[in-house]
């Protein structure tokens, strides 16, 4: 036995700890013997802990995910998607490393590009408008391919495991284990890739490759000039267009540093004779419907700082104006079934989700918004089906919160429990109350699992037990279980301490005195919660 809990651990002697040190000494040279790769692109050899195989999957797994987490798809204009990514493929073509490339148009007013693993590349309409050609599109593309055939995410995971001192985990198993599972913390990995900052060699590394990308492909070298002349000066005009630091310059910032190096290497190019491609027209005639449509996008940021100050009836009306100007986007009616949803008025909720889903049935926040409705108007089997749905496109805390909800209305304890299980993970204010709701659940079950507790013993000989609520709730119903050693056997009994309110301690006195050579042995002797339920 222990003087605490089963919850109460000894620490290591420093034996132990030296042992372990050596260990994993020894073994490093080892891990990054096999871990050492050759960058595609540049020809150098490279310590990376993640293979192709885990890259591929990495992209493959959180694309589509991603893409919902930054604004969802574009479906106003196929035409343009199409386009764009003709651009990427014919970049992608010349590239050092051969991957499933795959390019996308995003429904997003933030000006951005990125990549994940693998080759799947992403370009939100808001860069797309900023540009002028499209040779400043394959700039842009260019660089992120670049990103994609370099190794760069594995290179910056690498670094990242190392600096957390989560080597020495990775290395449990080393042989055949999938690194992409101890990188995946949830649906928001993706996010986390595309907004890491890379380092100023990868940074580097992609300017100047990509340069030679664009020039493969025959386009003109000098629009990855004007592309970060462009960049610098909307930088340094932070005011006026606050959004680029949202976006594009948290995981690229421009720098006269950057245009400096562009200059210098197509300086050095052989430029002289050569058919180099800039293709504005082309790209005008590309981006004209969304040129067109810009004034209908800026009313719908417009509404998104109406809702920030709380004026929503001047937020619905810039929507109104907006759908008016573009009735076939359906990211004007999902906005105002938000503002619904709001404002309690969830049958009108329900119908304005509905009317974004007919034009756009594959983004998730219009079916987590008429699920939230339709669970408020007592529709369990619409709001389950919508929930569910939304889940799928793109899982978070809120969907899961509310299907645990629908699943207790419907008696269905264990279900509930592990909707709640997942949203409490998430972080934020939906995952409180969802692990408040799961341990309501839980408690009764599992309740050592909620209580801290250390036994002791007085100068009496007297044995206590101090017990502390460490759940968010209170309890009902806790009891304590004293266990001492006697001759080999165990004797226990029962203490009843009644109601702890969340985060209390009480000290509870098991009614016995131990005999000296008891009383000076923890080992002896122990405490434990064994009954209570949340209240």
């Amino acid at each position: 036995m222990n003087g605490g809990t089963a919850q109460h651990f000894a620490a290591p002697s420093l034996h132990a700890m030296g042992r372990v040190v050596l260990q994993t000494l020894l073994f490093l040279p080892l891990v990054m013997l096999q871990a050492c790769t050759t960058n595609p692109v540049t020809g150098e050899s490279e310590f990376t802990l993640m293979s192709e195989a885990q890259e591929l999957k990495i992209g493959e797994q959180y694309y589509l995910p991603t893409q919902q987490s930054q604004g969802g798809v574009l479906k106003i204009d196929p035409a343009l998607s199409a386009y764009v990514s003709e651009v990427g493929q014919r970049l992608a073509a010349v590239s050092d490393r051969e991957l499933p490339y795959e390019f996308v148009v995003l429904n997003s007013s933030i000006p951005n590009a990125w990549a994940l693993p693998g080759g799947k590349i992403a370009v939100n309409r808001g860069l797309l408008t900023t540009l002028e050609n499209e040779a400043e599109l394959a700039a842009v593309l260019g660089h992120e391919v670049v990103h994609a055939a370099a190794r760069h995410t594995a290179q910056a995971q690498t670094r990242g495991m190392l600096l957390q001192g989560a080597l020495l985990g990775s290395m449990i198993g080393a042989q055949g284990s999938d690194y992409a599972n101890l990188i995946m913390a949830g649906a928001s990995l993706g996010a986390q890739l595309i907004t890491q900052r890379y380092g100023r060699d990868a940074e580097r590394e992609s300017d100047y490759y990509g340069i030679d990308y664009m020039l493969r492909a025959g386009y003109d070298p000098n629009a990855s000039v004007t592309l970060q002349e462009k960049f610098l000066a909307l930088a340094q005009d932070r005011g006026r267009n606050p959004s680029w630091f949202e976006g594009l310059f948290l995981s690229h910032p421009p720098s006269s540093e950057r245009i400096e190096n562009n200059q210098q290497k197509v300086a050095g190019l052989e430029l002289a004779g050569r058919d180099l491609e800039l293709g504005e027209s082309r790209y005008q005639q590309a981006v004209a419907r969304l040129a067109e449509a810009a004034p209908a996008y800026d009313l719908l940021d417009g509404a998104y700082r109406e809702i920030q100050q709380d004026d929503l009836e001047e937020a619905m009306a810039k929507l109104r104006r907006a759908n008016a100007m573009l009735p076939q986007e359906a990211r004007f009616d999902g906005l105002r079934g938000d503002i619904l949803l709001k404002q309690q008025r969830y049958r009108e909720a329900v119908a304005t989700y509905t009317a974004a889903l007919a034009k756009d049935d594959e983004y998730f926040t219009y079916y987590l918004g008429r699920g939230v409705a339709n669970a408020r108007l007592g529709e369990r089997v619409a709001a389950k089906a919508d929930l569910e749905r939304s889940a799928k496109l793109l899982p978070t805390a809120t969907a899961a919160m509310e299907l645990g909800d629908l699943a207790l209305a419907g008696n269905d304890r264990a279900a509930a429990k592990e909707y709640y299980r997942v949203a409490a993970q998430a972080g934020g204010d939906v995952s409180k109350r969802a692990a408040v709701a799961y341990t309501r659940l839980d408690m009764q079950e599992n309740p050592a699992s909620y209580f801290r507790v250390r036994s002791a013993t007085d100068e009496r000989g007297r044995l206590l037990a101090q017990v502390t609520n460490a759940s968010p709730v209170s309890a009902d119903g806790v009891q304590i279980e004293f266990r001492i050693l006697v001759s080999g056997r165990v004797k226990s009994g029962v203490r009843r301490i009644g109601t702890l309110a969340s985060g209390e301690s009480r000290v509870v006195d098991a009614g016995v005195r131990l005999p000296a050579e008891l009383a000076g042995d923890p080992g002896k002797y122990d405490a434990r919660v064994i009954a209570a339920r949340a209240r």
